[in-house]
């Protein structure tokens, strides 16, 4: 049995100024209102939101592609995102969704079994869906009938087989932005925590 990982958020370093909020335009104000999670203005989006037109698109795809109700569970569309993440060498993004899959699955075993490099111990939905999101990431022709078949077998059907694409897909582009833009580090612990 793959013992458990607990994995700590890490801080994403960006390479250029990230935006002051007391020099933001309106029009980049505006942009940032609605951020990928809903939550807070990170690093990241205000390093994004020196082109607002930009932001606002992207998050507006990202939105709903990984937050929408209905379709693929959310834990799934984590799965492929971190999947992806994985094979596309974003440390930060794996994890993030790693950490959002167990939060979501209510059980780290997953996230452990591919953190040991040990995706045998996966279940058979789980191990579908991770084999499908690595191989469209590594090369998307390497993403074969089969393993449409496959997902198919674990009970994913037209619709939630195109979330998980949708999902992989932004993480294609979603990675490699933040590797042209920054780099993950450990996260720094204020001197109050």
């Amino acid at each position: 049995m793959t013992p458990v990982v607990r994995l700590k958020p890490l801080a994403w370093q960006p390479y250029i100024a990230p935006l002051e909020l007391a020099d933001a335009t309106p029009e980049q104000l505006t942009a940032m209102e609605v951020t990928p999670s809903g939550k807070k203005i990170s690093e990241y989006v205000r390093t994004l939101a020196h082109d607002p037109e930009s932001y606002s698109a992207r998050t507006l795809l990202f939105n709903a592609i990984m937050y929408v109700e209905g379709g693929l569970n959310r834990a799934d569309r984590e799965l492929g995102a971190l999947g992806a993440s994985i094979v596309n060498g974003c440390k930060y993004c794996a994890v993030v969704h790693a950490r959002r899959h167990a939060q979501l699955a209510k059980s780290e075993q997953v996230v452990s079994a591919l953190y040991f490099s040990k995706p045998e111990e996966l279940g058979p939905r789980d191990a579908a869906i991770y084999r499908f999101a690595s191989r469209l990431s590594v090369t998307p022709s390497q993403a074969t009938a089969e393993d449409i078949a496959a997902l198919r077998e674990q009970g994913l059907n037209e619709q939630e087989i195109i979330d998980l694409i949708h999902a992989v897909a932004i993480f294609g582009w979603a990675n490699r932005l933040m590797h042209v833009l920054g780099h993950a580090s450990s996260a720094k612990r204020s001197a109050n925590a």
